[in-house]
């Protein structure tokens, strides 16, 4: 069922690798024989999070070269000095001692680098993660950390209850967040959903969820205008209670949200009439959400505008919207590489700031999304280009 059409032109998994996809795949099925149509989201939740067999819980590789994808932290460590200098500066103007969060920290990279780059050291280092397999690897990449610095990184499975002041960084989380996928028809707006097909999972579309059509009407009187015939496209329902969530405990200071996605006007433009959810495979990009559940990641780019208004209804105000490439600027990262001495090594860095700043790679694809809490915070990583109007 879930072997992929020869066009995709995909590898094989490993013979043990591919089980484990069947068996969530057999479950899958399993839910949609026994309760209908499944919608996407709840299809994605399982793809990504199901327990021992979703992409994000089952052990597998992810991260870096070897995996399915690079993130900016695994590109070297400029994002992170950045990053970092962008903390220090928040934390000058925190009452000390101040906490960072991480939630979703993946491979652990920016937790590491952070940690050995920020002058004002955190108190706490918190990394939320519900996965125990994650959690293995990120201690894995923080073991060589200095002892003082080791000894400040908790792990929890949920925010913590006590408020702090300090920071939360989220790096490329939202994008995995499961999104709702609706078409619009001749017969009104229909809702994507999952069905068992002869030999593998395919489309079906069904009426919507009322929360769904819901979120569809006011999508269309934000826009300004309704959506044509035949566009296709996600949203993801459960963002601001995601954000209100990971936010709950900060009682000042800043989040710092890093992901690629668009502005709502820009999201919802006719080109993008297929919508932006796409698949990756061992560094292959693809669109058949299908292909080996529980090896292939999902994700949708994130809806810019639908972030900073769950943040206004959590509480919290909007400081600032820019691009990966600006706030890297803003924060000197080309000075520190013309700096370096060493030739070979500044021909190194040159290379890694061009892969997170260039249009063509990361640097316009990737935003920053800064909220903030009680009281404002100094933020020059959006002193180069701050684009809140684009919101």
């Amino acid at each position: 069922m879930n072997r992929p059409p020869t066009a995709l032109q995909l590898p094989d998994p490993p013979h043990e690798l591919a089980k484990l996809s069947q068996r969530l795949g057999e479950r899958i099925a399993d839910e949609i024989l026994r309760d209908g149509p499944m919608p996407f989201d709840r299809y994605m939740a399982m793809a990504l999070y199901e327990p021992g067999l979703g992409y994000y819980v089952n052990g597998l590789l992810k991260f870096g070269q070897a995996g399915d994808f690079v993130t900016a932290p695994e590109q070297g460590s400029l994002f992170s000095i950045a990053l970092a200098g962008q903390i220090d500066q928040l934390a000058a103007a925190l009452d000390a001692p101040y906490t960072i969060m991480e939630p979703g920290a993946g491979s652990g990279a920016l937790a590491r680098d952070l940690l050995n780059a920020l002058e004002r050291t955190p108190q706490r280092y918190l990394i939320l993660e519900p996965s125990a397999a994650l959690r293995q690897i990120q201690r894995e990449t923080l073991a060589d950390l200095p002892a003082d610095l080791a000894r400040r990184v908790e792990w929890l499975a949920a925010p913590p209850e006590q408020p702090f002041s300090g920071v939360i960084v989220a790096n490329e989380v939202a994008d995995a967040l499961p999104v709702s996928l609706f078409e619009v028809t001749a017969q009104g707006l229909r809702e994507r959903c999952v069905q068992v097909g002869n030999t593998r999972l395919e489309w079906a579309l069904e009426r919507p969820q009322p929360r769904l059509q819901r979120a569809f009407e006011q999508l269309e009187k934000d826009l300004g205008y309704g959506l044509p015939e035949g566009y296709v496209s996600e949203i993801c329902l459960d963002l601001p209670g995601w954000l209100q969530t990971v936010s709950q405990p900060l009682a000042q200071g800043a989040l710092l949200l890093f992901d690629y996605g668009y502005p709502r006007s820009e999201y919802y433009l006719p080109e993008r009439a297929g919508g932006t959810l796409v698949c990756h495979y061992r560094h292959r990009a693809h669109f058949d959400p299908f292909v080996w559940p529980g090896l292939t990641d999902l994700s949708a780019f994130v809806d810019f505008s639908a972030l900073a208004a769950g943040g206004v209804g959590c509480g919290l105000e909007v400081a600032g919207f820019t691009t990966q490439a600006d706030f890297l600027l803003a924060m000197g990262t080309h000075e520190a590489v013309e700096r370096e001495k060493d030739e070979r090594e500044r021909l190194r860095l040159a290379g890694e700031l061009k892969r997170l700043i260039l249009p063509g790679e990361m640097g316009e694809k990737f935003k920053l999304l800064a909220l903030t809490r009680n009281p404002s915070c100094p933020l020059s990583g959006l002193e180069e280009a701050n684009q809140l109007n684009r919101l």
